[in-house]
C-alpha cells in the first residue's frame, strides 16, 4: 500500500493565493532562486536545504518562476501582508496552526494559555510539574 506512491511535499503547507509577505524587521530572513515548480519549492522549505534559518513559509511568483523562501511568516511580528497577483504564499501548518494534536510535541504555534485561561508552563522550567 501506497509503494512508488510520493508525499506530496505541499501538504504541509497553507496555500493563501495572491498575498506575499513584507519585511518591516530587517533582521528576519529571505532567500530566493529561480525553481520550476511549487513542489520544488515546498521541499526545500521542508528540509531547510541550502538554508542558513528555518523555513517557515515561501512565496511563488508565478510570473517569474522564482521561489522565496522566508525564516517567518503571516503571525511573526514585523511583517505585513500584500496582495500581489504575482504570488502565492505557502505557511508551513506547524507554524500557523492554533490547535493542538495529540499530545502537541510537535506544536509549534502560539498558544501560550490553557482553555480556561492559565498561563502555560514555560518548557524550560520544571516548576510547577517536571516534564
Amino acid at each position: 500500500e501506497g509503494k512508488g506512491k510520493k508525499r506530496n511535499p505541499l501538504h504541509d503547507f497553507k496555500k493563501t493565493g495572491e498575498l506575499m509577505l513584507i519585511k518591516v524587521n530587517k533582521t528576519l530572513e529571505v532567500k530566493t532562486k529561480l525553481l520550476n515548480t511549487t513542489e520544488q519549492c515546498a521541499k526545500r522549505c521542508s528540509r531547510n536545504k541550502g538554508l542558513s534559518f528555518t523555513c517557515k513559509a515561501f512565496a511563488y511568483d508565478r510570473v517569474t518562476k522564482r521561489c522565496h523562501w522566508l525564516s517567518f511568516n503571516s503571525l511573526t511580528n514585523g511583517v505585513r501582508k500584500k496582495q500581489d497577483h504575482a504570488f502565492d504564499l505557502y505557511e508551513k501548518k506547524d507554524y500557523v496552526r492554533n490547535c493542538i494534536i495529540g499530545k502537541g510535541a510537535d506544536y509549534k504555534g502560539t498558544i501560550s494559555v490553557t482553555k480556561s485561561g492559565i498561563q502555560c508552563q514555560a518548557w524550560n522550567s520544571m516548576i510547577p510539574h517536571e516534564h
